[in-house]
């Protein structure tokens, strides 16, 4: 009901709207509204309230609340549900949880702000108010060998809106990063619950620096960070932002499940930020180190190595480096 009023007073913005005439509109008591409106209010929309005249919206209010996302969101499966917290420790470990207990494709979790956020390997990934971190169900009917291709198909959506809506030259660094300036900017972490030939579900993890301050972050973290409004010089509009992105994930999601990932693969070789450099990949306590020259069918990496053997990995930590 409160999504309701609040398009009510939407419509209207700029005038007051009586009580009176919500609630004949709606069906719904004077108080109700009025319960309503005290409800709107406390979760951050600036409404003036007048006995006589009535209610008006003032203020929008910087949050990513399921009303203002779900108004106008072009995706059938995607965001179909919306939990919105203010603080979680993870979306992932939220998102997880809903999806062990049904929930449904398409389920949306997403945070102002992350404690205790993950990155890849176990990594803590920093994430204060500002920015955009969401967790997305889905149960895609494939075999669980072709998870990992989901994130560079992902990072592709991603990428794509950020080129599109900020005209910031946004590349993927493999497996899945997205880079601006050479700087990280936002980090796809796909988590998955699944048996040998079967998965129960995939959790899709994204964290974009959006509206953040570098000071927030340590020296370290800052130095090799970026943000879109360190970028842009101004801020962004997280909302329209965050549902272009889902637009775009739902739209390559469709396209992965029905063709699989070599058609996307050019875009991401085209787009990539690690191709052409010499880099070193970490798997556990072993390093490989040469120039990374392609990107297969499989969403593999391909290195060759000082010795001019061709090497193909699936998985690592792929930090840069100097040619030995």
């Amino acid at each position: 009901m409160r999504k309701y009023i609040l398009n009510v007073l939407k419509n209207e913005k700029g005038r007051y709207v009586s009580g009176e005439e919500i609630s004949k509109e709606l069906g719904i008591s004077r108080t109700a509204v009025w319960k309503h409106i005290n409800s709107l209010k406390e979760e951050g929309y600036e409404i003036d309230s007048r006995s006589r005249a009535g209610y008006m919206l003032l203020n929008v209010p910087d949050l990513l609340l399921p009303f203002e996302i779900s108004e106008g969101l072009e995706t059938k499966t995607i965001g179909r549900e919306i939990y919105h917290l203010y603080e979680t420790n993870s979306t992932n470990d939220e998102a997880k949880s809903l999806a062990a207990n049904g929930g449904i494709e398409g389920t949306l979790v997403v945070a102002e702000r992350q404690v205790k956020g993950k990155g890849r390997l176990g990594r803590l990934w920093i994430s204060p108010q500002g920015g955009i971190w969401i967790s997305i169900i889905l149960r895609p009917e494939f075999q669980p060998f072709e998870a990992p291709k989901l994130t560079l198909a992902a990072a592709l959506a991603v990428t794509r809106v950020l080129r599109d809506k900020t005209n910031l030259e946004a590349q993927i660094k493999w497996p899945n990063d997205i880079f601006i300036n050479s700087k990280k900017v936002c980090g796809i972490l796909t988590e998955m619950n699944a048996e040998l030939d079967r998965i129960q579900y995939v959790v899709l993890g994204i964290g974009l620096n959006v509206n953040i301050d570098l000071k927030k972050f340590s020296e370290e973290i800052g130095e090799s960070a970026t943000s879109l409004i360190k970028e842009l010089g101004r801020p962004v509009d997280r909302v329209k932002l965050l549902k272009s992105i889902l637009t775009e994930i739902e739209e390559v999601y469709y396209f992965f499940l029905k063709k699989g990932f070599p058609p996307l693969c050019q875009e991401v070789k085209d787009l990539s930020y690690t191709l052409g450099r010499w880099v070193h990949l970490r798997q556990g306590d072993k390093v490989i180190s040469g120039e990374a020259i392609d990107i297969n069918e499989d969403g593999a990496l391909i290195l060759r190595t000082k010795e001019r053997q061709v090497i193909t990995v699936v998985s690592g930590d792929v930090g840069e480096g100097r040619r030995n």
